[in-house]
């Protein structure tokens, strides 16, 4: 019996067009990065279980994957867990937990943040601050897949650790604009502060439940305003606290309206203040970079992970209606989790499968991107082919991509093999051509044909491409 060939929800396989394209995205990101000073790191796939878990919300430490122990992970696996898993039904998700950390002390990453705040902890003796780095790996969440929703999915990363300067959030929306205006998206960064979200939970009484006001109100794109207020009014919520923050978050009015709307509301809350000021700031800043994107303050932005402490961005595209495709924010204290404390730091993700899936419904990518060898000498036969070798070399000195088809068979089928494979020139070296020094030069677009010289072929590939 055959064996039925799949791969896991929520994975992709990459096919050479896709990978090419994916490179071309992978490129321009990166080379935006480097050009603003980031120096580049890795992580492993993955790590400790005590590095990943309590980091990311208990929604989000949900949906990291655990990895089983290896040899006999159950050995030591108490029989009460068991029995109790068992016998008492409504204790199952608390028992699951404790039995999961009996068997399982790794994780495949969640995101490439956490495991960088553990990289500069373990080597900050090796490295020089404010260090400023970019890192491009697959990460992985055991959610629900579906459209823009993977399981293993790319991140690339950029961050800045060990200086408080808004300056650095500043250089991150200009790096975000960079980005996408070279890949030529439309999009709007929306933004907010994480200490505004904690003066709004202090003026209206809810100062003890924060993290149950921002991971719920995380949701308003999703289910709306008046779920919203049900999962508020369900988790505890004053109706008259709810309803002091709807007129807030729910504002279409400008960013000037809103900040000072913000400022009546928020007057006796320092720490909401301190959120105002921050804001006021970095747009001062922001307005000397001629940013070809817009942006927006949208209070209901909370980006429901804990370790945020200052500002927070999302990006949503203007062109294809999906889910956010970067975002981040300011962290004070990530690394004092690991020993290091009060190193602050601020960084961005753009999220690559998205962002791809973006292009792909604009035809965004370039031809360039969609294709590897651009010149495909055929085989004549061994005299012929040895004689495409040298002019092959050139052209590979020259950046040219391309390649002599191996076999000497019919040309028909080697003609079919370079449209198939979206190749756009041809060159034909047949007997008559070899003894002449003449090449057979044909565009595959237009059918056209032109004789070149062995010694100019370089040059006049060079034009075309």
């Amino acid at each position: 019996m055959n064996q039925k060939t799949s791969i896991p929800k929520g994975t992709r396989d990459f096919g050479p067009v896709p990978m090419m394209r994916r490179n071309y995205l992978f490129d321009t990101i990166r080379s935006v990065f480097q050009l603003f000073g980031y120096l580049p790191i890795e992580t492993p796939a993955m790590e400790t279980l005590e590095t990943l878990m309590g980091k990311y919300g208990e929604e989000g430490d949900k949906l990291v994957f655990k990895i089983l122990n290896s040899g006999d992970f159950a050995g030591g696996i108490k029989m009460d867990l068991l029995e109790q898993l068992i016998q008492v039904p409504e204790n199952s998700a608390i028992v699951s937990r404790t039995l999961g950390n009996q068997i399982s002390e790794k994780a495949l990453r969640y995101d490439l943040t956490v495991p960088f705040a553990r990289f500069v902890v373990q080597h900050k003796d090796e490295i020089t601050f404010p260090f400023k780095r970019y890192q491009i790996q697959p990460v992985w969440r055991a959610d629900r897949p579906q459209k823009g929703r993977y399981r293993e999915f790319y991140q690339c990363d950029v961050d800045v650790i060990g200086s408080d300067s808004l300056l650095n959030e500043a250089e991150l929306f200009k790096i975000i604009d960079d980005v996408f205006n070279q890949l030529g998206l439309n999009i709007l960064i929306k933004f907010n502060n994480r200490k505004i979200l904690a003066g709004l939970a202090e003026a209206t009484g809810l100062g003890d439940n924060l993290t149950d006001f921002t991971v719920t109100l995380d949701k308003l794109d999703k289910i709306g305003l008046e779920q919203v207020k049900q999962e508020w009014l369900l988790k505890g919520f004053p109706t008259e606290s709810i309803e002091m923050l709807i007129p807030v978050i729910g504002s279409a009015g400008s960013t000037f309206e809103k900040i000072v709307s913000l400022k009546t509301l928020l007057q006796g809350s320092a720490t909401g203040m301190k959120g105002i000021e921050e804001v006021e700031t970095l747009l001062k800043i922001i307005s000397a970079f001629n940013l070809h994107s817009k942006i927006e303050l949208d209070l209901t932005l909370a980006r429901g992970l804990n370790y945020y402490t200052g500002a927070i961005i999302e990006v949503k595209s203007l062109d294809v209606q999906i889910g956010s495709i970067c975002g981040g924010g300011r962290y004070d204290d990530l690394t004092g989790i690991f020993g290091m404390p009060g190193v602050s730091g601020v960084g961005v993700s753009f999220g690559a499968d998205r962002i791809y899936d973006v292009l792909d419904q604009v035809n965004g990518f370039p031809s360039l991107a969609q294709t590897g060898t651009q010149v495909l000498f055929l085989n004549f036969g061994p005299d012929e082919s040895a004689t495409c070798q040298p002019i092959a070399d050139q052209m590979r000195l020259a950046g040219i991509r391309c390649e002599i088809y191996p076999d000497g068979c019919k040309i028909k089928k080697q003609l079919q093999y370079a449209d198939q494979s979206k190749i756009p020139l041809v060159v034909m070296i047949g007997e008559n051509e070899r003894i002449a020094g003449q090449a057979v030069l044909k565009f595959m677009s237009s059918g056209e044909q032109v004789n070149v010289a062995f010694s100019d072929l370089t040059k006049e590939v060079m034009k075309t491409i």
